[in-house]
């Protein structure tokens, strides 16, 4: 209670540090704090810092900002969980040594002072031979009247303040709340993903392809930038009540069915479907991505054909209703006939919850690091927690992505709870305002410190209204807002590039959808957008600018038709200009935040197209643009400085 700093309006934190702040190995994370005290007292302020594998903390000292805030910054050296807090007092030794001048500022005789000044020496620990002999000659002066004024000046010399604040006189420490750090590998912060389901590999008009087949995709995906390859799921499909082609309720002989429904006599979570081939093709298929510096990706999805054998061997790991059946998935008004909820609420939740995390530790043992996690905004925040922090203990590479198209504050619990990134509404803001509007909401505290983007403009579930057009200019606008907007992003193939575009009649779903049925792709496109796609994403791995989602400026332009953003990373400046109206030419005047990067405003710069190579000098912070969607929809300038 004699405690006498306040430390408040912490940052980063969230919910005041029930949740970890994320950051990438390499970042440095700026902390803050409003450290006040009563009266006019100098105060002090450390904050210490460890990895959950150290024993020791470490400590660095706090500076002041001005009007009480203060600030200090970590090097974040390696992957995994931080702990950190601060810690504040008045400190007494530098009161002294800073009222010891004032005082002689003001004429005033001090030698009562210098003898106060003792006190403070006892629990210094000097190392140097010039710090042993300042402390041994303080010791000696300030009891010297004869010596007074070579005392007042051992009493405020430069060595004697940098041991003061080097070992501190602590006393009445306040401590904050312990906060933690969540610090993930590099692809965690960039990555491209590309979906693709491997049963639709084959450049043949066959049923069914093989983990083979998808091998001889991979310099395809490869050529165009991805770095991630995310299959949906690939373990063995329910037979009974499986889908038929455009979800048909019923099947027809030879219909392959839905990958999420998953299990069936021949196996669960833990076996692969016998069509795409084994355990050993599937690992070959990862070695051989790895050669291409691609990562697979599988689906996490906990829900249960009805001939998994989950439903037999634990029953109690479902709801069942009075007449003996499982009330099948639905979210009306769509109805899942062919999948179980799994009932997490069920007794015998803990060995639930131990099995479902055996299923992750299985596929990591088999090579995998990243998880597409299917609708977990339907399953318990506490089992995410705990699952995901489980996982990490054994491997803190392991990325999770979570597939949940909800609602905002559900997304971000996931978010919070530890989910590596998230699925965001990008797929469905079409308009500079909602774009903006988006953008603002993404990269402003708090949520920039825990929720981690990846842009989607398509998946097998939604075929958005924006792209049921055979229009290529939309389709390239789309996937370079994508690609350009988020660090992190994806697409699903090879429908996107080859501009699949039937949709259910007035239904943001494909017509004749490769969720129930194999489709042969042509594999070979060599069109525009293929080629934008591939450009963009050399962009991407070229420029650290778009390696970072939340560096993004907006750049007001004076037509709504027109988006402008700036993203900049060092001397690397980009600036994007998009026209979101794809069939006309639209005009207008873009307005640059020259002082973020040119140390003289006035002075003209270069801003060079890295499309179509075409160089525009530009003065001030106006500018115009113009562009033509049928040449390209966008600028993507460098701005040489």
């Amino acid at each position: 209670m004699r405690n006498r700093v306040v430390i408040e309006q912490i940052a980063p934190k969230i919910e005041d540090g029930q949740y970890a702040v994320k950051r990438l190995v390499g970042d440095t994370i700026r902390i803050e704090a409003d450290i006040i005290c009563d009266g006019h007292d100098l105060i002090n302020a450390w904050v210490h810092y460890r990895t959950d594998g150290d024993k020791k903390w470490h400590t660095k000292a706090f500076k002041a900002l001005g009007n009480d805030r203060w600030a200090s910054e970590i090097m974040l050296e390696k992957q995994g969980g931080y702990a950190w807090f601060i810690e504040a007092w008045p400190d007494y030794a530098l009161n002294w040594q800073h009222e010891l001048k004032r005082k002689l500022e003001g004429g005033l005789h001090v030698d009562v002072e210098l003898l106060d000044g003792l006190d403070y020496l006892a629990h210094l620990k000097p190392t140097t031979a010039e710090e042993k002999a300042i402390i041994k000659k303080c010791k000696t002066l300030f009891k010297q009247a004869s010596k007074y004024e070579e005392a007042l000046v051992v009493a405020q010399s430069p060595v004697l303040r940098a041991l003061f604040e080097a070992f501190p006189f602590q006393t009445f420490v306040t401590r904050s709340p312990e906060m933690r750090i969540w610090v993930d590998r590099p692809k965690a912060g960039f990555s491209a993903w590309y979906e693709f389901f491997p049963r639709s590999a084959s450049k043949e008009n066959v049923m069914h392809s093989t983990f083979t087949d998808a091998i001889d995709r991979l310099p395809y995906v490869a050529e165009m930038g991805f770095d991630v390859v995310y299959f949906p799921p690939i373990h063995p499909i329910g037979e009974n009540n499986r889908k038929g082609k455009n979800n048909a309720a019923e099947a027809a002989e030879g219909d392959v069915g839905s990958p999420w429904a998953i299990g069936s006599r021949l196996g669960g979570h833990k076996s692969i479907n016998p069509d795409l081939g084994d355990l050993k093709s599937f690992k070959t298929f990862i070695a051989e991505a790895k050669k291409f510096g691609i990562e697979v990706a599988m689906d996490y999805a906990l829900q249960c054909a009805p001939d998994h054998p989950y439903v037999k061997e634990h029953p109690d790991w479902f709801k069942w209703r009075p007449d003996g059946t499982v009330q099948y998935a639905e979210n009306p008004p769509k109805k899942y006939q062919d999948i179980l909820p799994i009932f997490f609420e069920t007794a015998d939740w803990e060995n639930l919850w131990k099995e479902l995390l055996s299923i992750l530790y299985f596929w990591m043992d088999a090579g995998i690091k990243i998880f597409r996690v299917d609708n977990p905004h339907t399953k318990p925040f506490r089992f995410w927690k705990w699952l995901i922090a489980e996982v990490h203990k054994r491997d803190s590479e392991v990325i999770f992505l979570s597939e949940a198209f909800t609602r905002p504050k559900i997304m971000h619990q996931l978010a919070k709870v530890g989910f590596t990134h998230s699925y965001t509404y990008f797929t469905w803001r079409n308009s500079k305002e909602e774009l903006v509007s988006y953008m603002h909401e993404i990269c402003t505290d708090p949520s920039r410190q825990y929720f981690r983007p990846n842009f989607w403009p398509n998946t097998p579930d939604i075929l958005p209204y924006e792209l049921q057009v055979p229009n290529e200019a939309t389709f390239i606008m789309r996937h370079f807002l994508a690609a350009t907007l988020s660090s992190n992003y994806g697409m699903y193939g090879p429908a996107y590039e080859n501009m699949a575009y039937r949709a259910v009649p007035g239904k943001e779903e494909y017509w004749d959808s490769e969720k129930y049925e194999v489709q042969n792709h042509v594999w070979s496109t060599q069109g525009k957008l293929k080629q934008v796609i591939k450009i963009v994403n050399q962009l991407r791995k070229h420029h650290p600018a778009f390696q970072d989602t939340f560096n993004w400026v907006n750049c007001p332009v004076d037509n709504d038709y027109l988006f402008a953003y700036l993203k900049q990373t060092g001397s690397d400046v980009m600036l994007c200009v998009v026209n979101l109206d794809t069939y006309h030419i639209q005009r207008g005047m873009v307005q640059v935040p020259v002082q973020k990067f040119l140390p003289d405003v006035n002075k003209p710069f270069i801003v060079k197209d890295l499309l179509t190579q075409a160089s525009y000098t530009w003065h001030g912070s106006t500018n115009y643009v113009e562009i033509n969607p049928n040449g390209l929809p966008f600028h993507c300038f460098q701005i040489n400085i």
